[in-house]
């Protein structure tokens, strides 16, 4: 193949993925013009970070083996102070860096 093709090629996908990326970020931009207002987007930005909290919570949890006593007291004890904290102050990265500060401390000191 000749050394020409195989610049084309390059600069093609090159091409590609600086579209593909500008259409990316410039999308949500022009959604949002479009659906300011509307039901939906204030019930997305409702119900996003409770989402966002309730994914984090499947994907911490599934990867842990329940079996022994110490991982039991340190992710429970975590898993509280995280869902009473959020409960108490409705921020979730407060709620994520408190649960997880007591699930590390008890895991690694005191369990």
């Amino acid at each position: 193949m000749a050394s020409w093709a195989v610049d084309s090629y390059v600069y093609l996908g090159i091409a590609t993925a600086v579209v593909v990326t500008f259409a990316l970020r410039a999308t949500p931009f022009l959604i949002k013009t479009r659906l300011y207002g509307s039901a939906f987007l204030e019930n997305l930005g409702k119900w996003m970070p409770m989402g966002a909290m309730f994914i984090l919570l499947v994907y911490c949890l599934d990867g842990v083996e329940w079996g022994s006593k110490s991982t039991n007291v340190a992710y429970g004890l975590g898993l509280a102070v995280t869902i009473v904290t959020h409960l108490w102050r409705r921020n979730a990265v407060l709620s994520i860096v408190a649960g997880t500060v007591v699930c590390v401390v008890l895991a690694t000191f005191v369990v």
